[in-house]
C-alpha cells in the first residue's frame, strides 16, 4: 500500500560520544499476510465503467452519502447502534474510502493491502460478514440514484464485482485477524502531563499485549465519546513496560480530542484499535534517513528515532522540525537532548512566521536548501499541506517517490461498518 510520510528542519548539529550498546529488542510480531482475492480481476472495461461512474457523481458526493446512510439506517435498522450519533465525520471517512478504493481499483496489490487493513480495522465495530451484502445493496442503490440516465447494467454489474472482492478481501483479513488478536484493547492512561499550546501527552498502559511498530498508527475510543474513533501515532518505540505515549493536540471542534487533552486522567481507561500504516523503519533501503515533523507529526518521527537507538544506531538520521514560531516548535528540547546521546542523530529546527535566531523558513524551503536527498530514505510526517509540498519539493530535487514514506492523509479506514 502507497501510504508514506515524513518532515523536520534546522541548523544545529549535536555530537556525542557514541551510545552505550543498546538492550536487544523484542521479537516482533509475525507479519499479517494480505488475502489474496479469488474474484476475477477487472477488465479495463469495467474499470473504465467504475471510474466513469464516479466522475458523474462526485460533484454530488457529500448528499450521495447522506443519501446512503439514510437508506442503510431505514433498510437494516439493527446496524444503526454500531454508528456514533453524529453521522458527519463517518459520511466523510465513507467517501475517503470509496474514491481510495476507486483510485486503487487497477492496482490488485494496493487495492488487497488497502482492503485488508479497512477488514481488521472494522472489527472494533463489530462488523460481521452478514453485513457487508446490506452496504453493498445501498451502496449501489445510491450509486445509482446519483448517477442518473448515466447508470446502466453494465456499470451495475462492474459495481457488484468490484464491490464483491472488495467485501471478500475485508471479511477474510477480520477472520484471519480475529485468529490471533482480539479487535480492540483496553488501556488505562498512567500518566499525563500538558506539554503548552493545547497539547498533552498521555501515556497509557493496554490491559493485554499490545504490539505494533514504531511510526505506525493507533485508532483511540474515549468513555465520553462512545464509537467515536480517532488516530494518534504512539510517540515511542515499543517499551518493555507495554505502554504506549501519544502527542494530543486539542482542535476546534474535536470532541475525542479536546476530551483527551482538557479530561483524561490517571486511571481512565481508553480503547485502543489494531496498529495500523507502513511509515516503519524496515520500509527503508538506504542507511541514512532523512525525518521531517511538523507540530504533533513529531510523534512517529520520535518513535521512529528510538527504534534506530534500538536497533544500534546502524542508520544515520537527519532531522528537521518545523513550526510557524519559536514557542511552537514542540519537542525540540527532548529530540536535541537524543541527540547529545546519539552521534548519528542531527536536529535541525526551523520557523516560517517569526524572525529568530537558527533556520527561518518551511519546512519544503529548508529542505530545498540543505539537500539533495536522493541518497536517503525520507519520512514525512505533519499537516498535509506541508507533506505534499515537501514531497514534490524533494521529487523534484531527485529523491524517489518510493523512498519517501509518510501516512495517508485521512485514516485509510471507514469509522463504521
Amino acid at each position: 500500500m502507497r501510504f508514506r510520510l515524513g518532515r523536520s528542519h534546522q541548523n544545529h548539529a549535536f555530537a556525542s560520544p557514541p551510545p552505550q550498546a543498546p538492550a536487544p529488542p523484542p521479537s516482533p510480531a509475525p507479519p499479517i499476510a494480505e488475502p489474496e482475492v479469488a474474484e476475477a480481476p477487472l477488465s479495463a472495461r469495467e474499470i473504465d465503467l467504475i471510474r466513469a461512474s464516479v466522475s458523474v457523481v462526485e460533484p454530488m458526493a457529500a448528499e450521495m452519502t447522506v443519501y446512503f446512510y439514510a437508506i442503510l439506517f431505514t433498510r437494516y435498522p439493527e446496524v444503526r447502534p454500531m454508528f456514533p450519533p453524529g453521522m458527519d465525520a463517518q459520511r466523510g471517512r465513507l467517501l475517503r474510502a470509496l474514491l481510495r478504493i476507486v483510485d486503487l481499483v487497477d492496482d490488485a496489490e494496493s487495492l488487497v493491502r488497502f482492503c485488508g487493513h479497512l477488514g481488521r480495522d472494522h472489527r472494533k465495530f463489530g462488523t460481521l460478514a452478514a453485513h457487508f451484502p446490506a452496504v453493498g445493496e445501498c451502496l449501489l442503490a445510491s450509486l445509482a440514484r446519483y448517477a442518473g440516465p448515466a447508470w446502466n447494467e453494465d456499470i451495475a454489474a462492474a459495481w457488484t464485482k468490484a464491490y464483491g472482492a472488495v467485501a471478500q478481501v475485508m471479511i477474510s483479513a477480520a477472520e484471519e485477524d480475529e485468529a490471533v488478536r482480539p479487535a480492540v484493547w483496553p488501556a488505562t492512561v498512567v500518566h499525563r502531563v500538558s506539554r503548552g499550546h493545547g497539547i498533552a501527552e498521555i501515556t497509557v498502559r493496554p490491559h493485554s499485549p499490545y504490539e505494533y511498530a514504531a511510526g505506525q498508527y493507533v485508532s483511540i475510543e474515549t468513555p465520553w465519546w462512545p464509537k467515536r474513533w480517532r488516530y494518534y501515532s504512539p510517540a515511542n518505540a515499543p517499551r518493555e513496560d507495554g505502554s504506549l505515549t501519544f502527542h494530543v493536540r486539542a482542535v476546534p471542534g474535536g470532541s475525542v480530542s479536546d476530551a483527551l487533552v482538557h479530561r483524561a486522567a490517571v486511571g481512565d481507561v481508553l480503547r485502543l484499535g489494531p496498529p495500523m500504516g507502513d511509515m516503519v523503519l524496515d520500509a527503508a533501503d538506504h542507511s541514512e534517513l532523512l525525518c521531517v515533523a511538523g507540530g504533533t507529526g513529531l510523534a512517529p518521527i520520535r518513535a521512529l528515532v528510538e527504534e534506530v537507538a534500538r536497533r544500534g544506531g546502524r542508520h544515520q538520521v537527519d532531522l528537521f522540525l518545523g513550526a510557524r514560531t519559536g514557542a511552537e516548535l514542540y519537542g525540540v528540547d527532548d529530540m536535541l537532548r537524543m541527540a547529545q546521546r546519539h552521534h548519528w542523530l542531527t536536529i535541525r529546527g526551523a520557523v516560517s512566521h517569526e524572525y529568530v535566531p537558527g533556520i527561518r523558513g518551511s519546512l519544503p524551503e529548508v529542505l530545498a536548501e540543505y539537500g539533495p536527498w536522493y541518497q536517503h530514505d525520507v519520512y514525512l510526517s505533519g499537516p498535509a499541506p506541508m507533506v505534499i509540498s515537501a514531497r514534490e519539493t524533494l521529487t523534484l530535487n531527485g529523491t524517489l517517490p518510493e523512498h519517501i514514506h509518510y501516512d495517508p492523509f485521512e485514516t485509510p479506514v471507514l469509522s463504521t461498518p
